[in-house]
Order: C-alpha cells, then sequence, then structure tokens
C-alpha cells in the first residue's frame, strides 16, 4: 500500500496545490495529517494578497471605495458569480454571495415555502443537520402550523445508514398532495452521502412541490448542475470545501425561472435587492434585481468575501470534475486502508457511507463498535491527525484532493491500526 501511495502521489496532476495552502503544524515528532477539510479548509496562500487589497482600499480610499476600489465594493457580489456559477452548474445571474448559510434558507423559504391549507408539508431527512432541521421547524411554526404534523423526517430502512433514492422518491409520492417543498442535504452530513438531487427534484416537481437543497458538505466536493437539474433554489456556506475562512460568506442559487420573475415570486427585500441603476434614487416603489441577487437584502461583507474571491479562483483554475476524479481515488484508498485495520482488529469498526464511491463525497465515516471510539479519536489526534468525532460514536475523515495527499491516507491506515490496538 506504501507503494502505490508513493506512485499515486507522483503521478497526481494537481500535487502542486497542495503548496497553495496553509497546513496546521503538529507536535514534534509527529506527522500532521488534516482530514477535517469537511468542517473547515485550510487557508489557501492567496487570501491574505485578496484582503490585504480590501484593507488598503479602505485605508486610502475611505467611502470612496464604494465606486473607486479596483474591486468597487459597490458591486462586489458581482466578482463572485461567474465563478459560483462554474461551481455549481449554473449561469452566473443565478447565483450570489451573500449573508451566512441559514439565514440565507430562512430567506430562499420565505420565498418558496408558502404552505396553503392543502400543501403545507416539508420533507427532510431524518438526521439532518441541526441547523436546517431548526431552521424548518420554526418556518413551520412562522405559519402557524405545528411542525411535528408539518415536517416529514424521512429515515433509512431498518438496518441501513443510508436513505436510497427509491425511498425518497417514495415518500414524495406518498404525500403529494401534501407536500409544499423538499429540503434535502447535497451530502450528508453524518454519512456522507451524495444524495441524487436530478432525481429528487423531478420526483418533486412531478407532485408539484419545490425541491431546494443545503449544499453545506456538496459545494467545493461533488460536481453539481443545479441550472440543467431544474433545481428551484440551494445555499451553501463556502468554510468546509470551499476554504474561504470560518464564518465565511454563504452561496444561493434561485433558478432562472423565479429570479427573472420578481412579480411572480415574492421575496423579503432590502435596499440592496433594489436594481443596481435605481438604488440611489430611493424609489417608493421597488424596481426589484433580477436574477439571485435579487435575494440580497444588504450591501456586500467585503472582506470575507475578499477571501471566498481568493478560494473561487482556484476552484476556476482547477476544475471541479478534476477534483471528483482525484477524490474518488483518495476516498476509494482511503476505504482500503479502514477495511485493512478491521480485518485486523476483528471487526472493531464498520463502515458508515456509502458503498458506491458516486454516492458519497470526500467524507467517510466509520462506526466505532467496540465502545471506545473516543479512545482511538483521541490517540489519532494525539499522533498529528486532525479529524472529526460525532456523537455518539462516528469518526469523520475527509481526505480532500486539493491539498490532501495518498501518502498521508496511508500513514492515516497505519496510525488507525495503532489506535484500534
Amino acid at each position: 500500500m506504501q507503494e502505490y501511495a508513493r506512485l499515486a502521489d507522483a503521478n497526481d496532476p494537481l500535487r502542486h496545490w497542495r503548496d497553495q495552502f496553509y497546513h496546521p503544524k503538529g507536535s514534534p515528532g509527529t506527522k500532521s495529517i488534516y482530514f477535517c477539510g469537511n468542517s473547515l479548509g485550510l487557508q489557501p496562500r492567496s487570501v491574505q494578497k485578496y484582503v490585504m487589497e480590501e484593507l488598503m482600499a479602505w485605508r486610502e480610499l475611505a467611502v470612496k471605495g464604494h465606486f473607486d476600489a479596483d474591486r468597487a465594493w459597490y458591486n462586489y457580489h458581482q466578482y463572485l458569480q461567474p465563478q459560483t456559477g462554474r461551481l455549481v452548474g449554473a449561469k452566473p445571474e443565478e447565483t450570489v454571495v451573500m449573508n451566512s448559510l441559514t439565514l440565507n434558507l430562512h430567506l430562499l423559504m420565505a420565498s418558496f415555502y408558502r404552505p396553503t391549507p392543502q400543501r403545507y408539508k416539508i420533507l427532510i431527512e431524518a438526521g439532518a443537520f441541526s441547523s436546517d432541521r431548526y431552521a424548518v421547524m420554526t418556518q413551520a411554526a412562522w405559519h402557524g402550523l405545528d411542525p411535528k404534523e408539518a415536517v416529514i423526517e424521512l429515515s433509512p430502512s431498518e438496518g441501513n445508514y443510508t436513505l436510497t433514492t427509491d425511498e425518497i422518491t417514495a415518500a414524495i409520492d406518498q404525500h403529494a398532495d401534501s407536500l409544499a417543498l423538499v429540503l434535502f442535504s447535497g451530502v450528508q452530513y453524518y454519512t456522507g452521502q451524495y444524495f441524487d438531487l436530478a432525481a429528487i427534484t423531478a420526483a418533486a416537481h412531478q407532485v408539484g412541490a419545490i425541491a431546494g437543497f443545503d449544499l453545506a458538505h456538496a459545494a467545493g466536493n461533488v460536481v453539481l448542475q443545479l441550472h440543467d437539474w431544474n433545481v428551484d433554489f440551494a445555499a451553501w456556506c463556502s468554510y468546509k470545501y470551499l476554504n474561504s475562512g470560518p464564518g465565511g460568506s454563504s452561496g444561493v442559487f434561485v433558478h432562472e425561472r423565479h429570479g427573472d420573475r420578481p412579480e411572480q415570486t415574492p421575496r423579503l427585500a432590502g435596499w440592496w435587492s433594489v436594481d443596481a441603476k435605481h438604488r440611489f434614487q430611493m424609489p417608493q416603489d421597488m424596481v426589484a434585481q433580477r436574477g439571485a441577487a435579487g435575494w440580497q437584502v444588504s450591501n456586500a461583507q467585503v472582506l470575507p468575501m475578499a477571501a471566498h474571491l481568493a478560494s473561487l479562483a482556484i476552484f476556476d483554475e482547477v476544475g471541479m470534475i478534476a477534483l471528483r476524479q482525484k477524490s474518488e481515488q483518495l476516498t476509494a484508498f482511503a476505504e482500503l486502508v479502514i477495511n485493512q485495520a478491521n480485518e485486523i482488529w476483528r471487526q472493531t469498526t464498520q463502515n458508515y457511507y456509502p458503498s458506491d464511491p458516486k454516492q458519497r463525497g470526500c467524507q467517510l465515516s466509520i462506526l466505532m463498535l467496540n465502545g471506545r471510539g473516543r479512545e482511538v479519536f483521541e490517540f489519532l489526534q494525539r499522533n498529528g491527525v486532525e479529524l472529526d468525532w460525532r456523537h455518539p460514536n462516528v469518526i469523520r475523515i475527509a481526505p480532500v484532493p486539493l491539498y490532501n495527499t495518498f501518502a498521508e491516507v496511508f500513514w492515516f491506515g497505519e496510525l488507525l491500526i495503532k489506535a484500534l490496538r
């Protein structure tokens, strides 16, 4: 395995990108292996340049920076639209970067979750990330509904950890007459399952429901084609696989059939929702900005968006297809070393992720069966592996193709064998 890792790294066409990121230093005498990009991506070396340019514009231009900076702050969201569109498979005007993820989900649901006495239910996956669950529950309550009645949480069949596409579409059909919104993850945060977004969207539309997605673990991780899949809306954060810093700005997608029809798609608005040509005229009757940018309420958060712009430039140059190809190879190798460790130590772990590489992203979740999972996790951390523990007994690792190597996966496997011992 070590020789395979060496050859795979030597032949990796993306290997030079690793050096474009800062890597945390481990304790003396240990290797530092960062497998936590599913929680917070590493900092690109280019971030400092992009942020410093805006700090200098602020220092030297002050308020004039809104129009006279090299990247005028007044139009800042526009500098991120082309790259964002390519990242998620959308037209530039179908995307905008603004706010943070859960706030954006609420703004989008204000437009797309409009329950009626007959059609009012929301379908989500059981075990969705807490912020998504809280968001849909409070949206239902905001409309005067009982969340326990309005929100359907779909669980896998007994003995399984992941949902099949057939189970999801069957649930959509089952609630066809009362379903208003399907809001799923793109990639499930706990299991790493990559859902079939095209099939889910088609099934939702077939029964007259809206299809929206939280792409926090999907953007920058898997290949997306949101426009072609006919997705209604989506939102994602930028601090995980998109490496844009803690609390980084969120991305939003709204399909053009909604974004180009502001008179038919109501939204909560602010000054920045107004068409830029009319904004300073302060019209009494709002002239809505077209496209996803019409969902903006406030002006751009320039400094975090500058960091995001630096990262988007990397993704734009590398391309998601190349990243996905390496990702599938890395996770396949990681699965191999995990299974080897499990065989040596008599079924002490269980794979808690889809076996089909096409149905998972970078992340592999490992279910610990021996009651000592926390000890294994802490041993790995002490020996230089930065990874993630999820209650009650799951370890998550995420070998990221931009900056992780096959050698690191091999070293992780060696440490896992020692940890299980």
